[in-house]
């Protein structure tokens, strides 16, 4: 088995490749990244020299360039995370947003199609895509699509580019949506990371408006045996929701991280809330478990402070992400520049 992961330099790419070359000894993993400002190949240092890890500095959206990837590679399975995911910056500026997951998600889809239907796509989502929710209920599969943010209207078009390409055209392509991850390796602009780093530095905390926005909280490695099963297992056509059965506040959160930093809770500082900031998000994630046997093993109470430890136990990660030192990680590697983007 060949894996192509797109993404596979940032949070949960990094964390898939890992997880894919720890549980899967026998397959190859290509790792397929344009290296923007999230994509950081130090969250991959110990894995060059593996056999069977392949690292590939390319934009998905550049339609020649993966052409030739994948005439070279010629993947059995395509496990698309590759995108701009941040909504602080999709308001900004949501011109990426469009280029990388959209266009980027149909130039994979047609390469998709020239390999033959032997070749499985899996397209890794989100629960944005359905909007948000009042104070009861959750999001399921059947649920309609509404997105909110230039971020998770990008994403909805890319799902709806990979449905038609499954109905039109007969590729194996299976949908995923999860809830928001925690843990190594996330960029920290994040929500958990931020705070983290703040805290260990006694600086202000920013939270959005009142901090009572709720989120369905998975622990990344979760997340990457949801897209296991979902790639030995999961059914062409079809959407599964992956979720933690974990909702927080977000002001509790930052409270949780305060606490077990013995910090105190006069960092909070309470900033205007971003426009159209969704309320609550919560998964249903029945169908995944009752199809494919996937359930989350890492309960927050635990996986939250070795989160926290793990971002303290790497510092020097940390000073070299807020830095922008870890872009020449990529240079001392390859002895290339990055391409600024």
């Amino acid at each position: 088995m060949r894996v192509l992961i797109t993404g596979g330099a940032g949070f949960i790419g990094a964390n898939l490749v890992h997880y894919l070359l720890r549980e899967r000894p026998e397959w190859d993993v290509v790792n397929v990244d344009a290296l923007t400002y999230a994509g950081n190949l130090e969250n991959l240092a110990g894995v060059e020299d593996n056999p069977r890890y392949t690292f590939v500095h390319a934009d998905i959206a550049d339609k020649e360039r993966m052409r030739a990837v994948f005439a070279e590679h010629r993947p059995d399975a395509i496990l698309h995370l590759a995108a701009e995911s941040h909504v602080d910056r999709s308001i900004l500026d949501s011109t990426p947003f469009i280029r990388t997951n959209v266009t980027g998600t149909q130039v994979l889809l047609d390469e998709a199609r020239r390999l033959g239907e032997r070749v499985r796509f899996i397209h890794v989502s989100t629960d944005e895509v359905y909007g948000a929710l009042g104070p009861e209920g959750k999001f399921r599969e059947q649920t309609p699509l509404a997105p909110n943010s230039p971020y998770s209207a990008s994403k909805a078009a890319s799902d709806f580019l990979v449905r038609a390409a499954q109905r039109t055209f007969g590729v194996d392509a299976v949908i995923t949506r999860c809830s928001n991850n925690y843990g190594p390796f996330q960029f920290p602009e994040k929500l958990i990371p931020l705070m983290i780093a703040n805290a260990r530095e006694d600086r202000p905390l920013p939270v959005y408006g009142d901090g009572l926005q709720v989120r369905d909280w998975l622990y990344v490695e979760d997340h990457c045996a949801a897209l296991l099963a979902v790639l030995e297992r999961g059914k062409a056509g079809e959407v599964y929701n992956i979720g933690g059965d974990n909702e927080w506040p977000n002001i509790e959160v930052v409270r949780l991280i305060l606490d077990h930093l013995d910090k105190p809770e006069s960092l909070i500082r309470h900033v205007e809330d971003r426009p159209g900031h969704d309320r609550r998000y919560a998964i249903d994630a029945s169908k995944i478990e009752r199809e494919l046997g996937w359930k989350p093993s890492h309960r927050f109470e635990h996986a939250l402070p070795e989160t926290i430890d793990w971002y303290l136990a790497h510092e020097n990660w940390v000073a070299s992400v807020r830095s922008g030192r870890y872009r020449e990680y990529y240079e001392r590697q390859y002895g290339r520049r990055v391409r600024e983007q």
